[in-house]
């Protein structure tokens, strides 16, 4: 018997994952040392989980920066989630910062059901389609392995492995490729859990020579 609710108008696949869907807007802070330096500076956000009918769901995240408070304290403490929301950026108050695209699915692998490679149909019955056949992908851990695919506008994709385990997501990078003009970024980590309703991330990254180590974090509100 499954043991997560799953809404019926969704691909079963999607059931571990289901509590991501919807836009969240909020806050947050970046704080990262590069050598003697200590880069910090809050951010608002926008992101959106949704899904199209196929077993995965399509991400994006848009952030900005934010005016100086005089303060970083109060970035992702969860009482600056109404400055971070999207009418700070439309109204001109916050300079765009960065975006990010994606995919995220379970972690299994793809058979003669599934869709691909690139627009060839699967063949066959499509498998998992219920929830009591996506349980017996649990993991020995007790919850699901995840892939999570993003593609950055600078010329840095990352592919991260990792698991999803009740309202928690835990990611590491197994794969960043860069483009011959992009920045130095080598590898990252990603948590995700869902608190009291909103929306909690950490991202560390091993970046401009660095070593892994704390980049950002923010809190989310779900606004749709």
């Amino acid at each position: 018997m499954a043991l997560f609710d799953l809404d019926p108008t969704l691909p079963a696949e999607i059931g571990p994952l289901s509590w991501l869907l919807g836009i969240w807007e909020g806050s947050g802070v970046v704080h990262y040392t590069v050598g003697d330096e200590v880069r910090e500076h809050e951010f608002g956000q926008r992101v959106s989980f949704s899904q199209d009918g196929l077993p995965y769901l399509n991400y994006s995240s848009t952030t900005w920066l934010l005016p100086s408070t005089g303060s970083g304290s109060e970035a992702g403490s969860g009482s600056g989630a109404g400055s971070g929301s999207g009418a700070g950026l439309e109204s001109g108050a916050a300079t765009p910062l960065a975006a990010e695209l994606g995919y995220w699915r379970l972690g299994r692998r793809l058979g003669d059901g599934d869709p691909g490679p690139a627009m060839l149909p699967g063949v066959g019955e499509r498998p998992f389609q219920t929830a009591d056949a996506v349980e017996t992908l649990r993991n020995d851990a007790g919850g699901f392995d995840v892939e999570v695919s993003l593609i950055h506008p600078g010329g840095v994709h990352e592919l991260y492995l990792g698991q999803v385990k009740g309202p928690r997501i835990d990611l590491a990078t197994d794969a960043v490729m860069r483009s011959a003009s992009a920045k130095e970024y080598a590898a990252a980590t990603r948590i995700y859990g869902l608190v009291d309703g909103a929306l909690l991330w950490a991202w560390d990254i091993a970046a401009l020579g660095q070593d892994l180590r704390t980049h950002s974090s923010g809190r989310l509100e779900r606004v749709e």
